[in-house]
Protein backbone atom coordinates (compact mmCIF):
# COMPACT_ATOMS: atom_id res chain seq x y z
CA UNK A 1 0.00 0.00 0.00
CA UNK A 2 1.58 3.65 -0.82
CA UNK A 3 0.43 6.92 0.27
CA UNK A 4 0.23 7.68 -3.77
CA UNK A 5 -3.21 5.16 -4.17
CA UNK A 6 -4.35 6.64 -0.99
CA UNK A 7 -4.67 9.98 -2.67
CA UNK A 8 -5.61 8.52 -5.51
CA UNK A 9 -8.55 7.19 -4.25
CA UNK A 10 -9.66 9.83 -1.89
CA UNK A 11 -9.62 12.09 -4.89
CA UNK A 12 -11.83 9.72 -6.62
CA UNK A 13 -14.18 9.17 -3.89
CA UNK A 14 -14.10 13.59 -3.79
CA UNK A 15 -14.88 13.81 -7.18
CA UNK A 16 -16.66 10.72 -7.72
CA UNK A 17 -15.72 10.44 -11.15
CA UNK A 18 -12.04 9.19 -12.57
CA UNK A 19 -11.42 10.89 -15.26
CA UNK A 20 -11.58 14.04 -13.36
CA UNK A 21 -9.51 12.86 -10.71
CA UNK A 22 -7.00 11.76 -12.75
CA UNK A 23 -7.29 15.14 -14.44
CA UNK A 24 -6.80 17.08 -10.87
CA UNK A 25 -3.69 14.46 -10.16
CA UNK A 26 -2.27 15.57 -13.49
CA UNK A 27 -2.16 11.80 -14.43
CA UNK A 28 -4.03 9.50 -17.01
CA UNK A 29 -7.14 7.90 -15.92
CA UNK A 30 -5.83 4.81 -16.70
CA UNK A 31 -3.03 5.27 -14.31
CA UNK A 32 -5.24 6.00 -11.56
CA UNK A 33 -7.47 2.89 -12.67
CA UNK A 34 -4.81 0.80 -12.80
CA UNK A 35 -3.56 2.18 -8.89
CA UNK A 36 -7.16 2.27 -7.32
CA UNK A 37 -7.22 -1.63 -8.42
CA UNK A 38 -4.00 -2.63 -6.86
CA UNK A 39 -5.37 -1.04 -3.96
CA UNK A 40 -8.20 -2.93 -3.88
CA UNK A 41 -6.56 -6.44 -4.48
CA UNK A 42 -4.34 -5.28 -1.41
CA UNK A 43 -7.32 -4.88 0.63
CA UNK A 44 -9.28 -7.79 -0.85
CA UNK A 45 -12.28 -6.02 -1.02
CA UNK A 46 -13.84 -3.27 -3.78
CA UNK A 47 -13.83 0.16 -2.47
CA UNK A 48 -16.20 1.18 -5.27
CA UNK A 49 -19.22 0.15 -7.55
CA UNK A 50 -18.42 0.72 -11.39
CA UNK A 51 -21.79 1.12 -12.86
CA UNK A 52 -21.33 2.40 -16.43
CA UNK A 53 -19.47 5.91 -16.24
CA UNK A 54 -20.22 6.43 -12.88
CA UNK A 55 -18.23 5.17 -9.66
CA UNK A 56 -19.93 4.63 -5.99
CA UNK A 57 -17.96 4.24 -2.75
CA UNK A 58 -19.57 0.90 -1.34
CA UNK A 59 -19.67 0.27 2.31
CA UNK A 60 -16.12 -0.24 2.52
CA UNK A 61 -14.84 2.30 0.41
CA UNK A 62 -16.76 4.46 2.94
CA UNK A 63 -15.00 3.00 5.94
CA UNK A 64 -11.59 3.19 4.57
CA UNK A 65 -11.96 6.68 3.02
CA UNK A 66 -11.21 7.85 6.67
CA UNK A 67 -8.30 5.66 7.98
CA UNK A 68 -6.62 6.64 4.19
CA UNK A 69 -7.79 10.62 5.28
CA UNK A 70 -5.98 9.71 8.55
CA UNK A 71 -2.67 7.88 6.97
CA UNK A 72 -2.43 11.04 4.89
CA UNK A 73 -2.75 13.85 7.26
CA UNK A 74 0.22 11.46 9.36
CA UNK A 75 2.37 11.38 6.34
CA UNK A 76 2.27 14.86 5.99
CA UNK A 77 2.39 15.80 9.65
CA UNK A 78 5.61 13.56 9.64
CA UNK A 79 6.80 15.73 7.12
CA UNK A 80 6.55 18.78 8.49
CA UNK A 81 8.22 17.34 11.64
CA UNK A 82 11.18 16.47 9.93
CA UNK A 83 11.41 19.92 8.35
CA UNK A 84 11.01 21.40 11.48
CA UNK A 85 13.78 19.43 12.43
CA UNK A 86 16.03 20.72 9.89
CA UNK A 87 15.18 23.83 10.08
CA UNK A 88 15.89 24.21 14.15
CA UNK A 89 12.17 24.64 15.05
CA UNK A 90 11.65 21.70 17.02
CA UNK A 91 12.92 18.44 18.78
CA UNK A 92 15.12 17.28 21.54
CA UNK A 93 19.23 16.52 21.84
CA UNK A 94 20.65 14.60 24.78
CA UNK A 95 23.77 15.28 25.56
CA UNK A 96 26.37 13.67 28.05
CA UNK A 97 28.56 15.88 30.01
CA UNK A 98 31.87 14.99 31.74
CA UNK A 99 31.81 16.95 35.46
CA UNK A 100 34.79 18.70 35.00
CA UNK A 101 33.75 20.30 31.86
CA UNK A 102 30.28 21.30 32.88
CA UNK A 103 31.26 25.28 33.32
CA UNK A 104 32.54 24.72 29.83
CA UNK A 105 29.34 22.99 28.69
CA UNK A 106 27.21 25.76 30.11
CA UNK A 107 28.07 28.22 28.31
CA UNK A 108 28.04 26.91 24.85
CA UNK A 109 23.98 25.69 26.38
CA UNK A 110 23.34 28.90 27.53
CA UNK A 111 24.29 30.83 24.31
CA UNK A 112 22.18 27.78 22.21
CA UNK A 113 19.37 27.61 24.25
CA UNK A 114 19.37 31.69 23.85
CA UNK A 115 19.30 31.18 20.06
CA UNK A 116 16.85 27.95 19.79
CA UNK A 117 14.20 28.76 22.60
CA UNK A 118 12.00 26.18 20.91
CA UNK A 119 14.72 22.91 21.22
CA UNK A 120 14.80 20.94 24.38
CA UNK A 121 18.16 20.09 25.96
CA UNK A 122 18.75 16.93 27.90
CA UNK A 123 22.05 16.85 29.93
CA UNK A 124 23.23 13.88 31.48
CA UNK A 125 26.30 14.93 33.94
CA UNK A 126 28.46 11.41 34.68
CA UNK A 127 31.88 9.71 34.70
CA UNK A 128 33.45 9.20 31.36
CA UNK A 129 32.64 5.16 31.18
CA UNK A 130 29.15 5.16 31.93
CA UNK A 131 28.63 8.31 29.27
CA UNK A 132 30.09 6.36 26.98
CA UNK A 133 28.09 3.21 27.50
CA UNK A 134 24.92 5.36 27.30
CA UNK A 135 25.85 6.90 23.79
CA UNK A 136 26.72 3.49 22.90
CA UNK A 137 23.27 2.35 23.76
CA UNK A 138 21.96 5.18 21.75
CA UNK A 139 20.63 7.20 24.73
CA UNK A 140 22.86 10.52 23.97
CA UNK A 141 23.31 12.22 20.70
CA UNK A 142 27.08 12.86 21.84
CA UNK A 143 29.07 13.40 24.79
CA UNK A 144 31.83 16.22 25.87
CA UNK A 145 34.64 14.29 27.68
CA UNK A 146 38.49 14.05 28.21
CA UNK A 147 40.35 12.41 26.19
CA UNK A 148 41.72 9.76 28.32
CA UNK A 149 40.39 7.06 26.48
CA UNK A 150 40.95 5.40 22.57
CA UNK A 151 37.63 5.76 20.84
CA UNK A 152 36.60 2.46 18.83
CA UNK A 153 35.32 1.95 15.27
CA UNK A 154 31.97 2.69 16.64
CA UNK A 155 32.78 6.14 17.65
CA UNK A 156 34.17 9.49 15.94
CA UNK A 157 35.61 11.89 18.15
CA UNK A 158 37.09 15.84 17.68
CA UNK A 159 39.29 17.01 20.05
CA UNK A 160 37.82 20.68 21.52
CA UNK A 161 40.86 22.32 23.44
CA UNK A 162 44.05 21.37 25.45
CA UNK A 163 44.17 22.38 28.58
CA UNK A 164 47.06 22.28 31.49
CA UNK A 165 46.46 20.71 34.86
CA UNK A 166 47.03 23.40 37.71
CA UNK A 167 47.00 23.17 41.44
CA UNK A 168 44.42 24.79 42.89
CA UNK A 169 44.30 25.90 46.55
CA UNK A 170 42.25 28.69 48.49
CA UNK A 171 42.84 32.28 47.03
CA UNK A 172 44.06 32.85 51.37
CA UNK A 173 46.08 30.19 51.27
CA UNK A 174 50.20 30.95 51.64
CA UNK A 175 50.15 28.71 48.43
CA UNK A 176 48.12 31.70 46.28
CA UNK A 177 51.16 33.71 46.05
CA UNK A 178 53.34 31.15 43.70
CA UNK A 179 54.35 31.48 40.63
CA UNK A 180 54.34 27.80 40.47
CA UNK A 181 54.81 24.81 41.94
CA UNK A 182 56.23 21.04 41.10
CA UNK A 183 54.41 17.79 41.21
CA UNK A 184 56.99 16.77 43.79
CA UNK A 185 55.89 19.51 45.85
CA UNK A 186 52.39 19.32 45.53
CA UNK A 187 52.67 15.38 46.91
CA UNK A 188 53.82 16.90 50.41
CA UNK A 189 50.60 18.87 50.48
CA UNK A 190 47.74 17.76 51.82
CA UNK A 191 44.93 17.14 49.03
CA UNK A 192 41.68 16.18 48.01
CA UNK A 193 41.20 14.56 44.62
CA UNK A 194 37.38 14.36 42.54
CA UNK A 195 37.41 10.76 41.31
CA UNK A 196 35.08 10.66 38.81
CA UNK A 197 35.27 7.11 37.06
CA UNK A 198 38.43 5.42 35.90
CA UNK A 199 39.78 7.61 33.85
CA UNK A 200 40.31 10.39 35.92
CA UNK A 201 41.70 8.27 38.34
CA UNK A 202 44.15 6.72 35.89
CA UNK A 203 45.13 10.32 34.99
CA UNK A 204 46.59 11.28 38.20
CA UNK A 205 48.03 8.46 39.07
CA UNK A 206 50.17 8.98 35.69
CA UNK A 207 51.05 12.10 36.80
CA UNK A 208 52.42 11.19 39.63
CA UNK A 209 53.94 8.44 38.90
CA UNK A 210 57.30 8.00 41.06
CA UNK A 211 55.35 10.27 43.68
CA UNK A 212 53.55 9.17 46.95
CA UNK A 213 50.63 12.30 47.01
CA UNK A 214 48.35 12.50 50.32
CA UNK A 215 45.02 12.24 48.87
CA UNK A 216 43.30 12.45 52.16
CA UNK A 217 40.10 12.88 51.16
CA UNK A 218 38.34 11.63 47.49
CA UNK A 219 34.69 12.61 46.81
CA UNK A 220 32.89 12.15 43.28
CA UNK A 221 31.67 15.91 43.25
CA UNK A 222 33.86 18.86 41.81
CA UNK A 223 31.65 21.33 43.68
CA UNK A 224 32.12 19.64 46.98
CA UNK A 225 36.26 19.20 46.08
CA UNK A 226 36.05 23.08 45.92
CA UNK A 227 34.52 23.86 48.91
CA UNK A 228 36.70 21.77 50.62
CA UNK A 229 39.98 23.81 48.83
CA UNK A 230 38.11 26.93 49.81
CA UNK A 231 38.70 25.91 53.54
CA UNK A 232 42.68 26.25 52.79
CA UNK A 233 42.96 23.38 54.63
CA UNK A 234 43.45 21.15 51.46
CA UNK A 235 44.62 21.76 47.89
CA UNK A 236 44.01 19.58 44.29
CA UNK A 237 44.78 19.40 40.82
CA UNK A 238 42.26 19.93 38.13
CA UNK A 239 41.77 21.97 35.06
CA UNK A 240 41.35 25.99 35.65
CA UNK A 241 38.16 25.57 33.59
CA UNK A 242 36.22 24.13 36.87
CA UNK A 243 36.73 27.78 38.91
CA UNK A 244 34.28 30.08 39.22
CA UNK A 245 34.50 33.23 41.93
CA UNK A 246 37.54 34.49 43.19
CA UNK A 247 37.67 31.83 46.54
CA UNK A 248 40.22 29.88 44.69
CA UNK A 249 43.24 30.45 42.33
CA UNK A 250 45.18 28.27 39.97
CA UNK A 251 49.00 28.03 39.99
CA UNK A 252 50.97 26.30 36.93
CA UNK A 253 52.87 23.27 37.30
CA UNK A 254 55.81 22.95 36.06
CA UNK A 255 55.99 19.52 35.27
CA UNK A 256 55.52 18.33 31.86
CA UNK A 257 52.62 15.59 30.93
CA UNK A 258 49.97 17.63 32.73
CA UNK A 259 47.80 18.28 29.72
CA UNK A 260 44.42 17.22 29.28
CA UNK A 261 42.06 16.80 26.07
CA UNK A 262 38.56 17.78 25.80
CA UNK A 263 37.05 15.55 23.20
CA UNK A 264 33.11 15.62 21.76
CA UNK A 265 32.33 11.70 21.01
CA UNK A 266 29.60 10.79 19.01
CA UNK A 267 28.71 7.40 17.01
CA UNK A 268 29.97 7.35 13.58
CA UNK A 269 27.44 5.87 11.81
CA UNK A 270 24.13 7.79 13.11
CA UNK A 271 22.51 10.61 11.64
CA UNK A 272 23.72 13.79 13.18
CA UNK A 273 20.73 16.20 13.96
CA UNK A 274 21.23 19.92 12.37
CA UNK A 275 20.84 21.08 16.42
CA UNK A 276 23.44 18.82 17.59
CA UNK A 277 25.63 20.63 14.50
CA UNK A 278 25.08 24.11 16.02
CA UNK A 279 26.11 22.84 19.59
CA UNK A 280 29.35 21.56 18.34
CA UNK A 281 30.06 25.01 16.27
CA UNK A 282 29.01 26.59 19.59
CA UNK A 283 31.44 24.53 21.75
CA UNK A 284 34.35 25.01 19.54
CA UNK A 285 33.75 29.40 20.11
CA UNK A 286 33.65 28.76 23.99
CA UNK A 287 36.85 30.87 24.73
CA UNK A 288 38.98 28.47 27.61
Amino acid sequence: MELRQLRYFLKAKELMNFTEAAHSLHISQSTLSQQIKQLEDELHTPLFNRIGNRIVLTEAGALFADYASLSIKKANDGLALIQDLNALSTGTISVGVSYGLRNIFTQALVRFTTEFPQLKVRVIYGVSDHLIEMLDHFELDMILIFKDFIPTSQFKSEELFSTPMRMITAAKSALARKTAVTLREIADLPLVLATQGYNTSHFVGQMFKGLDPEFSIEVNDILTMLDLVKTGNWHTVHIETIISGNDVVAIPIKDKNVIRTATIISLKDAYEKNAMKKLRAMLKEVKI
